[in-house]
């Protein structure tokens, strides 16, 4: 019985460290992203423009891939 007791709580200790360095590592990213959205809300309104502009276009980008893509399965479903 010992044995086992000392077993379930190696495990839990084990576990519990475990636990902790996940929730480290979480913490660093949400304090990470935090500090994004404060630098990105204290950029000028042209910089602002300019950074938006460049993720619609990326997403532009991103539709048309998937439009070709989408239009060489139309073909290749109809040639069979």
């Amino acid at each position: 019985m010992g044995e086992f007791l000392k077993k379930a709580f190696q495990d839990m200790k084990e576990s519990a460290k475990a636990q902790h360095e996940v929730d480290k590592a979480n913490f660093a990213a949400v304090k990470a992203e935090s500090r994004a959205q404060w630098e990105e809300a204290k950029m000028s309104p042209k910089a602002r423009q300019e950074k938006m502009q460049r993720e619609r276009d990326a997403r532009i980008a991103e539709a048309n891939e998937r439009i070709a893509a989408a239009q060489a399965r139309i073909d290749a479903a109809k040639k069979n």
